[in-house]
């Protein structure tokens, strides 16, 4: 629970907003359109706000960040607007941010601030590697700078239909209203071919061109599958890559953190923000339908309480944080849908691919996980090599052949397994002596061959949590027998929990045909709808997935522009 003490029903039956789910983008949405004096209401299905980035308390004395488990997106700009410092929010940076064991003593890669650092430990593998190494981190760096506006803000407007037909003033209104946005590209000119390079070629394509060793480049290439169903060697992974170095924390670019608490805690900072500038948030509510006036425009939501009461709540603007596909095909009537959508918007959203293949693990053990490369000085002390992302792959062909096996309908035989141990930097979530292990797998396909088996089957379910465990174990051999206790989240269980289509965490892929003006279509890529007043405020818009906050920021800033030309 969040621990705040909240109405269990909406003081009115009128509001100027309503915003359907109480995620982080949610809760951003509805904080900045509170600053302008609107009167907001969010509304919650679950029984605490975050969404997907909660903190729970599952098993008696720890607490896990039960979906979401690192910060490193949240736009620095949201974190100083609403002053989430002030309420609460800490980040925990970590150091080293990787680690990659081996099964032999002394081997292993590590990933420091300390560039020298790093350098020494790449350099173990490959010499050559630990010269390039510095000078790839300088180019993403320079990747990063040139798409900060774009993550800053919406698209530039653009009228497809008159650019295709060659107006010239179209062109000439464009670049005047976005001089400062290509005056900033302008700068990164030298940079624009590798850039667009980098956007639409195979991860591997760029790795193997930049280094030799096999476990640094199946390092760096993790996180270019990430919530993804793609391998390495597919055009467009290097995008999805980028698109996890691209954050900020504390002024640190590319960095990840915990955060103190849970993620849960950046979920209640942000709440209480939004309730400081007069937002109501109520949880339990279930949101069944988005009503419509007579000419289609929105009026309001019906939703059912926690005590079964159901309400017709008015409202001159709806913002959904759902996924694109329940705003739409769920939550509007079904004989409204297309013709207020029209054809094409409504196909487009029903053929979306929200393929993914997250699986989440969250454990509570009573011993540190003792790894054959790098022993421990006792059970339960960690070390500074256990702070960091933990990556149990070091050849890119498991990559591939886990996707492959996944694309086929069968969850992998040796998924992509990433460990944090969040209690190595924050004391607050379990007991003295004891650690929060959260394993994020990839290559869980939520569409499974049902001669494989079904994840609404327990044992099914078991039978993989076993093989990460057994993976696991290779390198960390008390690793099982340390578990007392925890918590799955299968694809199907995501969707269940937490209202994520086909258990895509990031509301659709992101992949190169669903970014951008692609996300979820050209026109509306930026909150806005073919219905007048219902906005989406979720990571099925742009800038895209992942605790980031923009969405809900922009499609807030829309919708108060729509208000306040």
């Amino acid at each position: 629970m969040t621990g705040m003490v909240r109405a269990v029903r909406p003081l009115s039956h009128a509001y100027d907003a309503v915003i359907v789910g109480g995620g982080h983008n949610g809760l951003v949405a509805a904080a900045y359109v509170a600053r302008q004096g609107g009167k907001v209401l969010v509304l919650e299905k679950n029984d605490q706000v975050g969404g997907a980035a909660v903190t729970s308390e599952i098993i008696p004395g720890f607490k896990f960040s039960r979906a979401s488990y690192l910060a490193g997106l949240i736009r620095p700009s949201i974190v100083k607007e609403l002053d989430l410092h002030k309420y609460g929010l800490r980040f925990l940076p970590r150091d080293p941010s990787s680690f990659t064991p081996t099964k032999s003593h002394g081997e292993h890669l590590l990933f420091w601030s300390d560039a020298q650092k790093t350098a020494q430990s790449i350099a173990r593998f490959s010499k050559a590697d630990a010269k390039a190494f510095p000078l790839y981190e300088k180019k993403i760096g320079a990747f990063r700078d040139l798409i900060q506006p774009f993550l800053e803000n919406s698209l530039p407007k653009v009228s497809f239909d008159h650019l295709q037909s060659g107006n010239l003033m179209a062109f000439a209104r464009l670049a005047s209203e976005n001089f400062e946005l290509l005056s900033h590209i302008f700068k990164y000119k030298d940079e624009l071919a590798d850039f667009y390079e980098f956007v639409t070629a195979p991860a591997a394509h760029i790795l193997d061109r930049w280094f030799e060793s096999d476990i640094l480049k199946t390092t760096l290439a993790t996180d270019a599958v990430i919530g993804s169903m793609t391998s390495p060697t597919e055009p467009g992974s290097a995008y999805v890559l980028l698109h996890h170095v691209m954050g900020e924390i504390a002024g640190m670019q590319g960095v990840w953190a915990y955060v103190q608490g849970g993620m849960g805690a950046l979920s209640n900072a942000i709440a209480a923000s939004a309730e400081d500038s007069g937002a109501e948030i109520i949880v339990q509510a279930d949101v069944q339908e988005i009503l419509l006036n007579r000419d289609g425009s929105v009026r309001g939501v019906h939703v059912t309480l926690e005590d079964g009461t159901d309400l017709e709540i008015e409202s001159n603007f709806v913002l959904s944080n759902c996924t694109p596909y329940r705003t739409f095909t769920e939550l509007l009537p079904k004989d409204k849908q297309e013709p207020l959508l029209g054809f094409e918007f409504l196909k487009r959203i029903t053929t979306a691919d929200y393929s993914c293949g997250a699986f989440k693990i969250n454990c509570a053990v009573n011993e540190i996980p003792d790894f054959v490369c790098a022993p421990n000085k006792d059970k339960h002390t960690s070390q500074l090599h256990h702070r960091g992302t933990i990556h149990f792959e070091t050849s890119m062909q498991d990559l591939e052949i886990a996707a492959a096996e996944a694309k086929r309908g069968c969850p992998a035989n040796r998924p992509v397994i990433e460990m944090t141990i969040p209690s190595t930097l924050d004391e607050t979530i379990s007991p003295k002596g004891k650690h929060v292990v959260q394993l994020f797998v990839q290559y869980a396909p939520y569409d499974v061959d049902p001669k494989v088996g079904s994840w609404a089957d327990p044992k099914f379910k078991q039978q993989f949590i076993d093989r990460v465990f057994g993976i696991i174990d290779e390198f960390a051999p008390n690793f099982s027998s340390s578990v007392i206790g925890f918590d799955a989240l299968s694809p199907l269980d995501l969707e269940q929990q937490f209202g994520l289509h086909k258990g895509n965490i990031f509301h659709g892929s992101m992949s190169l045909h669903q970014i951008l003006y692609m996300r979820p279509s050209p026109e509306h890529c930026d909150g806005s709808t073919p219905i007048d007043g219902l906005y989406i405020c979720g990571s099925g818009i742009h800038p895209g997935g992942g605790v980031m906050g923009a969405p809900g920021r922009n499609a807030a800033h829309r919708m108060l522009g729509d208000v306040l030309p």
